[in-house]
């Protein structure tokens, strides 16, 4: 784990009073709606997930519609989220699964959905925390993992690892407010590519600010997936 200049503490402080979120930046009425969502926004972006969603929930709205789907269908209704094959096959899985398991809903236990076809801790987590207000981990998707290492937060480069790291120093009534907090943040001012450092209020402490000549901390090895496509 790394040290940074900044806490934990500070940090959410400071985001909370910079940023209002959502439980979710998806667009969903019910916990089967945001597993669908939130599977469909791996290695895709949440606008686009939101614009697919508008017609699929219309299309789509119980388990038994996905598991009785025509998968080819099913495949081309998703496709402009990417990766859509698996996707199709894993919403389908899934349904079957909540169907025979589940008697049609949603499972609220962290152990429970990761046993989902391509349901990771992450989308997990987010599930769990938007759907059922519990914290049973912490979402790391592009812009917390982008963000924890350019704070000086961990030093890891996988999303497993820092996920652990972040559970370390957030209280755990913070763990589902960090993930929207950090996309916040990373969307307005620390992005991927040409960060705003002199727009952040973290500049003077930030390990990675370019205001005080600082290396970007939020290299990561070009080998390693951030989003795991579990098949």
């Amino acid at each position: 784990m790394a040290q940074s200049p900044l806490s934990m503490d500070t940090i959410l402080a400071t985001l909370h009073g910079m940023y209002k979120p959502p439980r979710s930046f998806l667009d969903w009425q019910n916990p089967l709606e945001l597993l669908v969502a939130t599977v469909l926004s791996a290695q895709c972006t949440d606008a686009r997930v939101n614009i697919v969603t508008k017609t699929l929930f219309e299309k789509y709205k119980t388990p038994e519609d996905y598991a009785n789907a025509d998968i080819l269908q099913l495949q081309q209704d998703i496709r402009s989220c990417g990766h859509y094959i698996h996707k199709a096959t894993f919403i389908n899985r899934t349904a079957q699964i909540l169907l025979k398991k589940y008697n049609g809903r949603v499972p609220d236990t962290m152990e429970e959905l990761i046993e989902l076809p391509g349901v990771g801790r992450k989308t997990a987590a987010v599930v769990l925390h938007a759907a059922f207000d519990k914290r049973e981990g912490i979402a790391v998707d592009t812009h917390v993992l982008r963000l924890s290492r350019r704070l000086g937060l961990t030093r890891e480069k996988t999303p497993q690892r820092i996920e652990i790291d972040l559970m370390r120093q957030t209280l755990h009534e913070e763990w589902g407010n960090l993930n929207t907090l950090f996309i916040s943040h990373g969307r307005a001012v620390c992005v991927a590519r040409n960060r705003k450092c002199g727009q952040c209020v973290f500049q003077n402490a930030c390990p990675s600010s370019r205001t005080k000549g600082k290396p970007d901390l939020a290299g990561i090895d070009p080998s390693v997936s951030l989003i795991h496509i579990k098949k």
